[in-house]
């Protein structure tokens, strides 16, 4: 699918993983609009070509919002790109006690269900819009993680919501069939994103040296390279990619 001349809305995108395939999108001749929380648009890399937009993912209305103002950007929209998310740690039972049930409740609430708000109204926008070839009209891309095959201790509401995302993959993508969306998920393994900021050098090797090869921590513009493959190969459709080196993380 061609990407100059339209328009894509990414969530989470004024960082990591969505600040990357904004930039991506948006090298590639897209109209981006990144959709992102107030405070992390102030911190953003400006970026010629995208759009940064305040927005919930849990927010209906302002979900509805941000997809009006990318379809009425004056060129289709074909591509969404969810990558907004947060990943908290907490067991189910620990020295402190069980686990927060209003934490796992936000996580799933971010995660899983703010993923679904933007495929919901999204698809609505993309319906509208003239068909390609093969009646095509755009690509969702959905990020989930290896944690929701390999999930850690510490990491139930994590693997939780991401293994929402992989069982929407199939059912989405038959759901929106008839209207020309393909709906794809990649799940990447550790990542070198603003997350991991904060954690020491040696952390961050330890992290590194249990993935098989490369055995380096993965990079944002690897996953933006990814999706923007997703986007072009028009026959990929209801498939999760892991993207993790060959990483099969172990309980801790």
């Amino acid at each position: 699918m061609q990407i100059t001349d339209t328009a894509a809305l990414v969530t989470g995108g004024a960082s990591g993983l969505g600040g990357a395939t904004a930039k991506a999108l948006a090298a590639k001749g897209a109209r981006v609009f990144a959709l992102d929380l107030a405070g992390s648009i102030e911190k953003a890399e400006q970026v010629e070509g995208v759009t940064y937009v305040e927005a919930d993912v849990t927010n209906p209305d302002q979900v509805q919002a941000a997809v009006d103002t990318a379809a009425g950007s004056g060129a289709p929209l074909r591509t969404v790109v969810n990558c907004a998310g947060i990943g908290p740690s907490a067991r189910i039972l620990s020295k402190k006690g069980p686990h927060d049930l209003n934490l796992y409740a936000k996580v799933i609430q971010i995660n899983l269900i703010g993923t679904f708000n933007v495929v919901t109204l999204a698809s609505e926008a993309m319906a509208k819009t003239e068909t390609l070839a093969d009646n095509a009209r755009g690509v969702i891309i959905n990020t989930a993680s290896v944690a929701a095959f390999d999930g850690q201790i510490g990491q139930v509401a994590y693997a939780s919501s991401k293994g929402g995302v992989v069982g929407m993959t199939l059912s989405a993508a038959r759901d929106l069939a008839s209207f020309g969306i393909r709906v794809l998920t990649i799940a990447p393994g550790i990542i070198d994103t603003p997350m991991l900021a904060t954690v020491s050098e040696e952390f961050r090797d330890t992290l590194a040296s249990g993935i098989p090869f490369p055995k380096r921590l993965g990079h944002p513009d690897e996953y933006a390279q990814l999706a923007l493959s997703l986007i072009d190969h028009d026959y990929l459709n209801g498939e999760v990619i892991r993207m993790d080196g060959a990483l099969r993380m172990a309980p801790r």
